[in-house]
């Protein structure tokens, strides 16, 4: 049977934003998951990842920073969207209370989950997931975005594309490297920062999304205890 999204809604700051929580039977962690700049909770993409992670008895708690709940396009200042990742994670220890938590998300929702765990605001959480993590703008590339990384204290895994113009490997790779044994990076071979691959390769898109499912339930499997 399918586990259906329910929705939800919690307190950031003086608001309110909504969310959408997955819990599958026999649930084993709760990933909590927030979005990228420009697309809300909603998504295709994290709608999907959230399908095949519940297929994995993993539950998921998807929401929405507070500038998309109000329908604005500017994204909220680091650190109003830190607040929204604390009370994102708090919400899913309430909600799922003996389950362990996983956060992070697409590009910008991932690097402010990892700000937010640099600065101390989750510690419940034992392990961070990246997906696509967004290591400088288009054209420009820089690794100063990654200097927060290293205040971070537990597991990380980036899913990242080979061919993702925001995060250029040549950079990407030393920082993992010299965030030691915290750190896995795992490639998606021709997968831009969206995790198209070219139809060239021979892969579907179903495939390269079980391939990001798969490795972030392995990942959760072995940081859950």
């Amino acid at each position: 049977m399918k586990a259906e999204a329910q929705p939800v809604s919690f307190a950031v700051g003086e608001g309110t934003v909504s969310g959408l929580f997955i819990h599958p039977p026999k649930s084993t962690a709760l990933y909590v998951l927030a979005h990228g700049a420009g697309a809300g909770m909603a998504h295709p993409f994290l709608a999907q990842i959230a399908a095949l992670l519940a297929e994995r008895r993993i539950a998921t708690l998807r929401y929405q920073f507070p500038y998309m709940e109000r329908g604005s396009r500017r994204p909220d200042s680091p650190k109003v969207a830190e607040a929204a990742v604390a009370a994102a994670v708090a919400e899913a220890a309430r909600l799922a209370p003996k389950l362990p938590l996983f956060a992070g998300g697409k590009s910008f929702g991932g690097r402010m989950t990892s700000q937010a765990a640099a600065h101390g605001l989750v510690p419940e959480v034992k392990g961070l997931i990246f997906l696509g993590f967004p290591l400088h703008p288009p054209g420009a590339p820089a690794d100063t975005r990654g200097d927060h990384l290293v205040d971070v204290k537990v597991p990380m895994l980036f899913l990242q594309g080979t061919r993702d113009e925001f995060a250029d490997l040549s950079l990407l790779k030393p920082l993992v490297a010299r965030l030691g044994k915290r750190a896995t990076l795992h490639l998606v071979e021709g997968g831009d920062h969206s995790f198209k691959v070219p139809a060239s390769l021979g892969r579907k898109p179903a495939e390269v999304m079980a391939e990001l499912a798969d490795t972030a339930a392995e990942f959760i499997a072995a940081n859950s205890a």
